[in-house]
């Protein structure tokens, strides 16, 4: 809060810090600003031109003094450095501090893409027992208790990997796009890989949410990643589908260390 006086009128103006948020994925960059807790800005990169996407978005919000990055793909020394000269940057790893106990067995190996997910559950949930479904690359699936335990979940290939599976491991199969099934029997090889892959994807995710509910009947299910679209309007599960929810993890991490 900056405060001016002018004779005997005291004038308060409130300059609210910004917060840029950047994803690196496996086949882009999200990058994203924060006023607090709104999202005011998203926007999506290559790996190779996200530096100069960032210098346009700090143009446009000068007010932006903090960042976070979390990369499950790899991020060159050098351009942490020149992320360093712009911003207070925190690099997201298995040793930042976060909101919850991870009970993972094997906590270095749990990805910094689910680390912001279950941070995210803890924030816009707190007190319920939550699972995350991250439909992207993988589909993630990751459970954190009421008590803000986390407990773990699954991993197992997402809808393009599955397409390409299916062309790369065998002799004579087609690479198609991703496709809703028009019947449950294909009635060509087309139709039958897309009734094998669609529907083998919502009977996994509605089947695992039947029994994460027999044990947790007062679960909450979110649904996101950049297929959320296309499988919420599918699923029987009752969820909740937010696209967002990663980068407004990523944020509460963020403000989580910097205002403790």
């Amino acid at each position: 809060m900056l405060y001016i006086t002018l004779g005997f009128v005291n004038l308060r103006f409130f300059i609210c810090d910004m917060n840029l948020i950047i994803d690196v994925g496996n086949t882009k960059v999200k990058l994203a600003v924060f006023k607090e807790q709104k999202l005011v800005k998203k926007a999506s990169a290559t790996h190779k031109n996200f530096l100069s996407k960032i210098n346009k978005i700090q143009k446009d919000y000068p007010e932006i003094q903090h960042s976070i990055i979390s990369s499950v793909a790899n991020i060159s020394d050098q351009d942490i450095e020149q992320l360093k000269s712009k911003f207070k940057i925190l690099v997201l790893n298995r040793s930042t501090k976060v909101p919850f106990k991870n009970c993972y067995e094997t906590p270095t190996t749990l990805g910094v893409d689910r680390i912001a997910l279950v941070s995210a559950s803890v924030n816009k949930y707190p007190d319920k027992n939550v699972l995350i479904i991250d439909a992207g690359t993988c589909i993630t699936y990751d459970f954190i208790t009421a008590q803000d335990e986390y407990l773990g979940g699954a991993i197992s290939p997402g809808i393009k990997m599955r397409y390409n599976a299916l062309h790369n491991l065998t002799a004579n199969l087609p690479l198609l796009d991703i496709k809703p099934p028009k019947n449950l029997i294909g009635n060509s090889t087309s139709e039958s890989i897309h009734s094998g892959i669609i529907n083998g994807i919502l009977k996994e995710i509605d089947g695992i949410v039947q029994e994460y509910e027999k044990k947790y009947q007062d679960l909450t299910v979110i649904l996101t990643g950049g297929d959320t679209k296309f499988l919420s309007k599918q699923l029987k599960s009752s969820i909740f589908a937010n696209s967002n929810f990663l980068l407004e993890g990523l944020n509460f991490i963020l403000e989580y260390n910097t205002n403790e």
